[in-house]
């Protein structure tokens, strides 16, 4: 046994990425799969189809279908699926056991396909004579040429007068639905009697299916936290494989500190190391804002050396970096009509801003935004380290610099604002608050010395039109078109749509954005007032939140 299972009181290693039925994890979905294929093999012959993403599961789960097959089903198991109409037909006679004429052939006039082929069928009669089944499963099925599907169809019209003689299995990626669905397949995509399409872990489910495995292994009990769980589902998207991978790189790196306590930290490192550039970018972030972070505390350190005797300044989240510039208009975000950066204002002096009531408790502005959203940080620094703060909680910061009062109410949430005026300072320069409530004519802000209430008009008198705010992303993905394969935002999206409308019906997908699936989505933006393209973006997903999850923070009717 290895040291490192030792360590942590493994009897096994419990995220190997073989398909080992004994590590199977029972998940609601994976139910369903075994229930459909046995609902398949129930039925007198055809097709049954297994499809899903690299890595959810569809081997494992075959091999425990396969393991638990009852002994009257004979099965022929084909791996290769790159293989020619005769190689097929010899793989599947090498599997039942059927011998073949001794001579060859062509001494008989006979092809080789065909000789097989006839053989084939004698067996699969005597074996129904017998009360027996017969079971052939090709694995990435999505390979398989058009010669070698229309051989399997062929196979498939092999009968008594009552009854098929075969079953056959397709376990293979979501491009197969896309092949059977040709219309020179047409023949056989009508023949599939069952078909089951395998999506990722949800976010509910990846603990236990860590726990379980562990389990398994002979853990005695959880060796990742919530922590590490939320942070190993946001890296992986629930894909089981890629699961694995992290959670055993992650105990390597746990074992080589002589640790037993797995961090989420080591998780991302883990995730890094397996999943290469997708993560390193988050990584670089996180540094420059540090490296930011600690620049501009030097700076402000030295500042209040020389000014001691001075008002005490505004705290560090009002203060700009030297050199700040805002991203040009090609840089700016322009899905779903987002409104356009253009150049930074002139600072001028405004008339002053009517307070309506006294400050309450002092709080920083980007800590009290991300609060908002159940999310407790520490000083905030930068607006590099904010966004890296927000993308480790699952949201994304989004900055305006030119917005109207129409953007706020339009977006409804919260977020930060730059006033050319400090309320309670002196001091001149742009000064930042947390917008926290439009209501009427009345504005709600929260500064670093305390919450305060002004007049609509004073607020738009005083503001920059810059407008940082937060929003929280789909699972998997930002923006859904046409075309596109993601099976796990295809599942949140219909999930959020039911919610919303309770008789809006399902659409059968197959992981795959399809026209249908977007025609649903324009009539649902069109009732919004939003631009119907049927293209899912930021807006979409807001308004989708907005209408399935009260617990989202709002801007419109809210007050401190």
């Amino acid at each position: 046994m290895s040291i490192y299972l030792q360590h942590f009181g493994l009897k096994r290693e419990p995220f190997s990425i073989v398909p080992d039925p004994g590590f199977l994890y029972p998940s609601n979905h994976h139910r369903q799969a075994v229930a459909h294929l046995k609902y398949g093999l129930d039925r007198e012959g055809g097709f049954i189809l297994l499809t899903g993403e690299v890595g959810t599961g569809k081997t494992t789960l075959t091999r425990t279908m396969l393991k638990r097959m009852p002994a009257h089903v004979r099965v022929a198991y084909v791996l290769n699926s790159k293989l020619n109409v005769t190689d097929l037909l010899a793989s599947i006679c090498d599997e039942l056991g059927i011998e073949l004429p001794k001579d060859l052939p062509e001494s008989r006039g006979l092809s080789f396909s065909k000789t097989r082929i006839d053989a084939l069928n004698q067996n699969l009669l005597q074996a129904h004579a017998e009360g027996k089944k017969t079971l052939i499963v090709i694995e990435e099925a999505q390979n398989l040429s058009a010669d070698v599907l229309e051989t399997l169809r062929l196979l498939s019209n092999l009968e008594t007068n009552t009854h098929k003689l075969l079953h056959i299995l397709l376990v293979g990626q979501p491009e197969l639905l896309d092949i059977l669905a040709q219309k020179e397949l047409r023949q056989l995509n009508q023949r599939v009697v069952s078909r089951f399409h395998l999506l990722p872990l949800e976010k509910d489910d990846v603990a236990n299916y860590v726990n379980h495995r562990l389990h398994r292994a002979g853990a005695k009990g959880s060796l990742f936290d919530s922590a590490c769980i939320s942070v190993l589902f946001r890296l992986t998207g629930g894909v089981p494989r890629l699961i694995n991978l992290v959670c055993q790189h992650s105990l390597l790196a746990t074992y080589s500190t002589g640790s037993k306590v797995i961090s989420p930290k080591l998780v991302k490192e883990a995730a890094v190391e397996i999943l290469g550039s997708r993560n390193t970018a988050d990584n670089d972030k996180k540094s420059m804002a540090i490296l930011a972070g600690l620049l501009i505390l030097v700076a402000v350190l030295l500042i209040g050396l020389v000014n001691q005797t001075s008002v005490s300044p505004e705290p560090l989240a009002d203060i700009e970096p030297s050199g700040y510039q805002e991203p040009s208009a090609s840089n700016e975000p322009s899905a779903n009509n987002e409104p356009s950066a253009s150049k930074q204002p002139t600072v001028d002096t405004q008339p002053p801003i009517s307070k309506l009531a006294p400050a309450k408790a002092a709080t920083s502005p980007f800590t009290s935004l991300l609060k908002r959203w159940s999310v407790d940080s520490g000083a905030i620094y930068s607006e590099e380290e904010f966004s890296a703060q927000a993308n480790d909680s699952g949201l994304q910061a989004e900055k305006l610099t030119t917005a109207k009062i129409a953007d706020l109410e339009r977006i409804n949430r919260p977020g930060i604002v730059w006033m050319k005026q400090s309320f309670n300072s002196s001091q001149r320069g742009l000064k930042s608050y947390l917008l926290s409530g439009l209501n009427g004519t009345v504005v709600s802000l929260q500064g670093n010395k305390g919450s305060i209430t002004v007049l609509l008009e004073d607020f738009l008198a005083g503001w920059s039109g810059r407008y940082l705010y937060l929003w929280q992303p789909a699972p998997s993905f930002n923006t859904l078109t046409v075309g596109d394969s993601n099976a796990l935002g295809l599942r949140w999206l219909q999930d959020q749509l039911a919610i919303i409308d309770q008789s809006s019906e399902r659409i059968i997908t197959g992981g795959r954005y399809t026209q249908a699936i977007a025609q649903k989505v324009a009539s649902f933006q069109s009732q919004q007032a939003l631009t119907a393209d049927g293209v899912v973006g930021r807006e979409t997903i807001m308004r989708l939140n907005q209408l399935s999850s009260p617990q989202h923070p709002r801007l419109l009717g809210e007050q401190l």
